[in-house]
């Protein structure tokens, strides 16, 4: 299948998929018995570079990435916060 082909209106055409979808629904297309999907965002936040290798030296010495060390530490102070 092309790159830019819907395999639902079966064409690589905008103007014709357009026209696909004028005349169809996309509820016509849902299969009930598909497995949900889970969708995992991920949001970058810009760290300081000097910040971001000392957070990465910390991280290996625990054996964990980076993002994971950050991640705790910003779970632990969001639980203080909310409870203090």
């Amino acid at each position: 299948m092309a790159a830019n082909k819907s395999s639902i209106s079966k064409t690589d055409n905008l103007e014709k998929m357009g026209e696909f979808w004028d005349k169809h629904d996309f509820t016509e297309f849902d299969d009930p018995n598909a497995p949900d999907v889970e969708f995992h965002v991920t949001v970058a936040i810009p760290v300081e570079p000097d910040l971001l290798s000392e957070i990465e030296e910390l991280a290996h010495r625990r054996g964990i990435s980076a993002e994971t060390l950050a991640n705790l530490w910003l779970k632990e102070k969001v639980v203080e916060l909310k409870a203090g």
